[in-house]
């Protein structure tokens, strides 16, 4: 049977679990309170996966999680979708003329059905693509050919360490490591109604970031945030902020904010940006969790509860589940095949009876009853061979649960879901992802395990 791994529950989990915290002071619990302590718990995969990895690319698109590439030993070029729904990952075809190569330190976005993938490579006599644009398309669960109305001296050359956010119909992307170049400044935009390229800033501009690589950016609104990076062999701790409003920089204070970081993550949440991991080199890897608030310009290093440990990881890869991660940048899907379904005209969220009772090796009063779910395979090695076998003892668990959305998803028995009424054993997929729960999903990164399952995290922060 599959395993659960529902993050709801772990935020029900998450909140009774801080209401038992004591601390010693009326100051520690302030603070505590005003940081949205998070809740980390790492989650075993067993089943069919990708194997370990760092400088891959992922993103979350319709309830799913799309992991491509990256290094293990040597550069990959495999493509995966994990549902959470359903908790397993399916390995995608990843060949064909339409399909990318080997890559490493490329990025990947989503616009309504269709994930962007650029980058990755760095240009040679051996590079066969005129540009380094790939497309996916989500619903035929295909590669595309990409044909743009730019001419090729109007496209952008091959990099690695970039970055590239959606702000509406657009993809923005910043900077990157250029071949023998080096460090880039080229800010491009990519419009994915015209599939024209334009150049917003060039290497001669004196404005903004300047030349970087293996920095992060967040959208939100009508702009572009980069923090961080490498400038030539000097990390950086700046944060810059892009308008598309007015076409312009901003540098921003960033007095109590992050140190020098290269290889971290960022992501949006609600009206912040969550900026974790990476490092000020390969020996220093940090296990920190920034959040910066749009609306204040002020950063906040947010705590973590007692026994919640999160991992050390550098060119790991961040994808946020659920309303709050949704960018409010971009359109919703307007293919008919990913539009959620409505039943009486009004969408069903999730549906579950929890039940709380002792359980004595967490070592506290506040304790909650656990089912294990055990999937029927497991990771087998190898870069990215998997085959069936005998099932690993799992220390992953959650809430015994009754889920009227989840008959047909989740196995279990008639007794244990009585009562069910046939259109519910209907709900479909889409329904259920619109009513996800918040959760940050951190894959892969090093350090990392050759020839094992990709490390998988999952953080719920517990907003006050």
């Amino acid at each position: 049977m599959t395993q659960c791994i529902m993050a709801d529950v772990i935020d029900y989990f998450a909140l009774r679990r801080l209401n038992a915290v004591k601390l010693t002071d009326k100051d520690s619990l302030e603070t505590m309170s005003q940081r949205n302590p998070c809740l980390w718990r790492q989650l075993p995969q067993s089943s069919q996966s990708p194997c370990d990895r760092y400088k891959h690319a992922c993103c979350s698109y319709s309830g799913s999680v799309y992991v491509l590439g990256g290094r293990e030993t040597s550069t990959l070029r495999d493509f995966w979708k994990y549902s959470v729904v359903h908790n397993e990952w399916t390995e995608l075809n990843c060949s064909g003329e339409a399909a990318p190569e080997e890559l490493e330190e490329h990025s990947m976005v989503a616009h309504e059905g269709f994930l962007y993938v650029f980058g990755g490579m760095l240009d040679s006599a051996y590079t066969r693509c005129r540009c380094a644009l790939w497309v996916f398309d989500v619903v035929k669960q295909r590669w595309v050919c990409f044909q743009g109305k730019t001419s090729s001296s109007q496209i952008p050359t091959n990099r690695k360490g970039h970055s590239a956010v959606v702000v509406g119909s657009t993809m923005l992307m910043y900077g990157g490591f250029v071949d023998i170049k080096g460090s880039s400044q080229d800010f491009w935009s990519l419009n994915f109604d015209t599939k024209a390229w334009s150049l917003l800033s060039g290497s001669q501009g004196s404005l903004g970031p300047g030349p970087r690589h293996s920095h992060s950016a967040a959208a939100y609104q009508s702009c572009m945030y980069v923090f961080g990076g490498l400038r030539g062999l000097q990390e950086q701790r700046d944060l810059w902020k892009w308008s598309s409003t007015n076409n312009m920089w901003t540098k921003l204070k960033n007095k109590s904010g992050p140190p020098r970081l290269v290889g971290h993550s960022a992501v949006t949440y609600r009206d912040s940006m969550l900026l974790f991991g990476g490092g000020e080199s390969q020996n220093s890897i940090s296990s920190c969790l920034w959040r910066f608030s749009f609306s204040t310009q002020t950063w906040v290093q947010l705590a973590t509860l007692s026994d919640s440990n999160p991992p050390d990881k550098i060119h790991h890869c961040c994808a946020g589940l659920g309303l709050s991660y949704q960018s409010c940048t971009s359109s919703p899907p307007t293919s008919s095949a990913l539009k959620p379904r409505l039943l009486d005209t009004k969408l069903r969220p999730f549906k579950n009876r929890c039940f709380p009772a002792p359980l004595t090796y967490l070592g506290s009063e506040v304790a909650i009853e656990l089912e294990t779910f055990s999937p029927d395979k497991r990771y087998s090695g190898g870069s990215s061979g998997v085959e069936g076998g005998a099932d690993p003892q799992l220390i992953s668990s959650c809430l015994t649960f009754k889920n009227q959305a989840f008959r047909k998803q989740w196995s279990c028995t008639e007794e244990e879901l009585p009562g069910e009424e046939e259109e519910e054993e209907e709900v479909e997929v889409e329904d259920i992802n619109h009513h996800l729960p918040d959760l940050l999903l951190v894959l892969g990164g090093r350090p990392y395990t050759k020839h094992s399952p990709i490390s998988m995290w999952q953080m719920t922060l517990i907003d006050s």
